[in-house]
């Protein structure tokens, strides 16, 4: 893609304030981006508090709740490399505010839903514009923040929102459902999608395209399938099993789907993934740490809620509140530790170190009990998960797009979403096997009794929790072995045109 570069600034240096995309307004275009990413993020959980109501007022059954989850998944897993692909060739603002205007209007519909039907047709085009959303937000992050000064400051709060967006989503939800409706966690999103839509308007620069290559159909039509595959797969293990032909099916197929792509990208001319992209030590290692993170988040936000809700009698909205001291955690290191530590230690020393904080802050959740108390038991781990999380997510996604190309910084974007969402797959189905496992073995070696059936629960919730906690020390060893000590180069900056 060929561009004509206008960076905003005068020939003596001075910003011109009428410009937009300019220096100026860098600032209020994170508040933007920012704004749109918190409302992907809390969707992910957000809906999870409202699906009972939800069934309730749709009489859906148990076996149909899940589509609602798998859909908008299988949607945006699938579709999130083609999305950043199309903001690479077709300009990341357009990409963007398509995103925005699309989300909102499934949003809407998905609220009006009279069936289940059509609520999850509604999730499913959440997805969809989800996939087009997701990485134009934080490819126009890596191309608006190019100063080594301010970039890492950049990327610590909008990784901060990206971190703290389950938590509140929980916390939303809770509220939403219990003082209002249901249906409320779905039409929010237009009081951020139109926030956002006002200000990507007014803000977001449009690149000077003079040039697009051609799109890599082929290349898109097999990391779709390979994606979507992989996602059904481990979607499907939570209704079926390991062994069930379909799980194991959609795997393999998944598998050999994505090898027959990786041998495709390496011979076309305009691949959708150029392999340089993760062949990059920083960059690679960084996408790996990304995908460690959705596994282990993920067993956070399901389990520990689980448990607070089922194990110790919380509300919705206590469930939500208790979550905020991580949210804290998250916000102080990830806007801390990318300009205080980073230029001082190297990525390897804060992503490690990171990844050990948070791994130790899991452990601490493993000794949960019926009895536990918040303040004494649940909250000093949310605190280290935040803190060690944060200062993780704040490197790497600066990591992953350390050095990118403008052309290339839409799919680097969307392979960081892609790592979170095949992680987080692979984690629910593995962590749900793995608590239903500690809770039969529990039952099955103790009396029958109600506390018994109680604490076997608790002892599902903690398996988990401690299979997180060994997903954070493997990342931690896997980036003291990937990524190099180097200092992060910035992406290129996105050329623009007056306005």
């Amino acid at each position: 893609m060929s561009t004509t570069f206008d960076r905003g600034a005068s020939a003596s240096g001075t910003t011109d304030p009428g410009r937009r995309g300019s220096h100026a307004v860098r600032w209020w275009v994170l508040v933007v981006l920012g704004t749109a990413q918190l409302m992907v993020t809390l969707d992910a959980t957000v809906v999870n508090i409202a699906l009972p109501a939800a069934q309730h007022d749709l009489g859906f059954s148990d076996g149909s709740r899940q589509w609602v989850i798998t859909g908008y998944a299988l949607a945006f897993g699938s579709l999130l490399l083609l999305g950043g692909r199309l903001g690479d060739l077709f300009g990341r603002r357009t990409t963007f505010v398509t995103g925005l205007i699309g989300f909102a209007g499934a949003s809407v519909l998905g609220g009006a839903a009279g069936n289940f039907d059509i609520l999850v047709t509604a999730r499913v085009a959440q997805g969809l514009f989800a996939a087009l959303l997701a990485p134009a937000a934080l490819s126009l992050l890596s191309v608006t923040f190019t100063d080594p000064a301010e970039r890492p400051k950049a990327f610590g709060i909008f990784s901060a929102l990206a971190g703290a967006g389950g938590a509140v989503g929980l916390l939303l939800g809770g509220m939403l459902t219990e003082w209002a409706s249901w249906r409320w966690v779905m039409y929010v999103n237009v009081v951020f999608a139109a926030v956002a839509l006002v200000g990507a308007l007014l803000l977001l620069a449009r690149p000077a395209v003079t040039e697009r290559p051609k799109l890599d159909i082929p290349g898109t039509t097999l990391a779709s399938a390979a994606l979507f595959a992989i996602v059904y797969g481990f979607a499907h293990v939570e209704s079926t099993s390991w062994t069930d032909p379909v799980t194991l099916g959609s795997m393999i197929a998944g598998v050999v789907l994505l090898a027959a792509f990786v041998r495709l990208e390496s011979r076309v001319a305009h691949p959708l993934l150029p392999l340089r992209l993760v062949l990059d030590r920083t960059r690679g290692g960084s996408f790996l740490v990304v995908f460690v993170i959705g596994m282990g988040m993920f067993s956070i936000f399901l389990f520990l809620t689980y448990y607070l809700e089922a194990g110790i009698g919380y509300s919705p909205i206590r469930t939500g509140l208790a979550f905020l001291p991580m949210v804290a955690g998250i916000v102080a290191a990830s806007t801390t530790a990318p300009s205080l530590l980073l230029p001082r230690v190297g990525p390897k020393v804060v992503i490690s170190a990171g990844f050990l904080v948070a791994a130790t802050g899991m452990a601490l959740l493993t000794r949960l009990g019926l009895d536990s108390t918040y303040v004494a038991h649940i909250m000093p781990g949310l605190i280290l998960l935040g803190l060690g999380l944060g200062g993780v997510m704040a490197t790497a996604f600066q990591g992953a797009t350390a050095g990118v190309h403008h052309e290339d910084t839409g799919v680097a974007s969307a392979l960081i979403n892609t790592g979170q969402q095949v992680g987080g797959s692979i984690s629910t189905a593995l962590l749900t096997t793995v608590a239903s496992s500690a809770t039969s073995d529990y039952l099955s070696s103790h009396k029958p009794s109600t506390l018994t059936v109680a604490q076997a629960g608790v002892e599902g919730y903690t398996a988990t929790l401690a299979w997180g906690a060994g997903f954070f020390v493997v990342g931690a060893v896997l980036s003291a072995l990937l990524i190099p000590n180097a200092p992060l180069a910035p992406s290129e900056g996105e050329p623009v045109i007056a306005h």
